[in-house]
């Protein structure tokens, strides 16, 4: 007995009355958000709209689950179409089952619709997406821990991952956690493409070549201790193959985009740099109107009923007549009594 491992979960599935909720399901849910809200961060500091990510994801993540099924189905088809199997089970997506490669594949299609739908460059697109897209990979891979698959071959490490409900021919046992490896592996893989990304400017679709690469590293060491069955090229999983030519691919493209077009695209969406224009001339004239408004108000306050009396009544000096006397209520106070005026009166007539 082990005294140390990852334990699996006893059911991949929860049911909420007659509604069945799935673990491999929400991972795959979860990625896509994440990649949604971190891929949209990058494009708009890449100069792009807020919200064009998850518009043109509307396109690219459906066309990417029925990419990712069809690869599955396509280099499997023996779980679906020998005899005794039940070729419906090909469309029970959530019972996993997903290519990465023809997820890329078929999601680019999507993705290169919409794009172009919007005047959008698609290598820019993918760029900001990159990262974003090995995050979801990271998350998605626990489905397969919720549903004890494609795990490696026994082990006694102690994180060896105990698998209690084998697929296929399995046995109970402790196997390679693949899943672990290839998820932390992907967040590996995210880290280092925003960090060439900014250390080197990469443009023109080389950030997600870089990302394609570098994945395929990490892949080709999950494919090698996987034991679930696969079908085989030359004593080679096809999966091995798929990688090795995947990363020559992008290696090449990575060496031939930088001298063709070298440097980063300048514009990644039409009109985007207007409506910052715009954005920014708004928020100039309400902060103008909004000084305007306080430097009224200041006004207001001194020329209030006060501040008119005083304009009318001239300075404090009393000269308020004109005559340069000073004004008798401004020096001697209060207002006189009647009394008094017949006397200030009568002496001003004695010295006249």
């Amino acid at each position: 007995m082990e005294l140390a491992f990852i334990p699996s979960p006893s059911a991949g599935v929860v049911h909420l009355g007659p509604i069945p909720l799935r673990g491999y399901a929400f991972c795959i849910i979860i990625g896509v958000f994440v990649a949604v809200w971190y891929g949209n961060k990058r494009w708009v500091a890449r100069g792009g709209r807020s919200g064009t990510v998850a518009d043109i994801a509307v396109w690219a993540v459906p066309f990417g689950l029925v990419g990712g099924r069809l690869y599955h189905v396509v280099t499997d088809p023996e779980l679906y179409f020998e005899k005794g199997e039940d070729w419906v089970n090909a469309f029970k997506i959530w019972e996993g089952g997903l290519g990465i490669w023809g997820a890329v594949a078929l999601g680019a299609v999507g993705a290169w619709i919409a794009c172009r739908r919007r005047g959008i460059p698609l290598a820019a697109w993918v760029d900001a997406l990159a990262p974003a897209v090995a995050i979801a990979q990271a998350i998605g891979r626990w489905g397969n821990w919720f549903n004890q698959e494609l795990y490696g071959k026994p082990t006694h490490l102690p994180w060896a991952l105990h698998i209690t409900n084998p697929s296929g021919d399995g046995v109970p046992g402790y196997y390679h956690p693949t899943f672990l490896y290839e998820s932390i592996w992907c967040l590996i893989v995210a880290a280092l493409v925003v960090w060439a990304d900014r250390r080197w400017n990469m443009g023109h679709g080389r950030a997600f070549a870089l990302y394609v690469a570098l994945y395929c590293v990490g892949r080709g060491g999950t494919e090698y201790l996987r034991v679930d069955d696969a079908n085989h090229i030359l004593g080679l999983r096809l999966n091995l193959w798929t990688v090795m030519i995947m990363f020559i691919l992008a290696v090449v493209y990575i060496v031939l985009s930088a001298r063709l077009r070298p440097g980063r695209e300048a514009v990644v969406e039409p009109g985007a740099d207007q409506d910052e224009s715009g954005d920014a001339a708004e928020t100039g004239a309400a902060a103008t109107g909004a000084a305007a408004t306080g430097d009224a108000a200041e006004d207001g306050g001194a020329d209030g009923p006060s501040g008119a009396a005083k304009k009318t009544a001239g300075p404090d000096t009393g000269e308020a007549d004109g005559t340069g006397e000073p004004d008798s209520a401004a020096t001697t106070g209060p207002a006189a009594t009647p009394a008094q005026a017949a006397g200030a009166t009568a002496e001003a007539a004695e010295k006249g």
